[in-house]
């Protein structure tokens, strides 16, 4: 039975690749064992972290409805309490304006087309 199992090992990678990742057969071969290995391991590790994120909410979500009257909620994320870096905001606002007054807003058509959304219209006329 392990025998068996181990000469199928090459067809159960090739199917987690496509299920997971919508590799090619000619992609897959592509990979060397390390790659996959890190492939692997990194597929792992999202797994985990969504788990996790899932758990917290859960528990949070939990903790929050059996509060006791006029207590505060929990948050799920702490807010964080850095700085913005106001120099690094100004450069990229003005390579925004100059990319603007040189190619127009087309970049903006390119990030809804990319991530396949329509852009929203505005109403009322303006």
């Amino acid at each position: 039975m392990i025998e068996e199992a181990k000469s199928y090992q090459g067809v159960r990678d090739f199917a987690f690749f496509v299920v997971n990742f919508n590799y090619s057969k000619a992609e897959y071969n592509q990979l060397t064992e390390l790659e996959k290995a890190f492939i692997y391991k990194a597929y792992e590790d999202k797994v985990v972290n969504e788990s996790t994120f899932a758990r917290n909410a859960h528990l949070n979500a939990i903790v929050n409805s059996k509060r006791k009257k006029n207590k505060k909620f929990i948050d799920l994320f702490k807010k964080s309490r850095k700085k913005v870096d106001k120099e690094f905001n100004q450069n990229a606002e003005s390579i925004i304006k100059q990319t603007e007054e040189n190619e127009g807003k087309s970049w903006v058509d390119k990030i809804y087309s990319m991530s396949g959304q329509k852009r929203p219209t505005k109403k009322g006329g303006r």
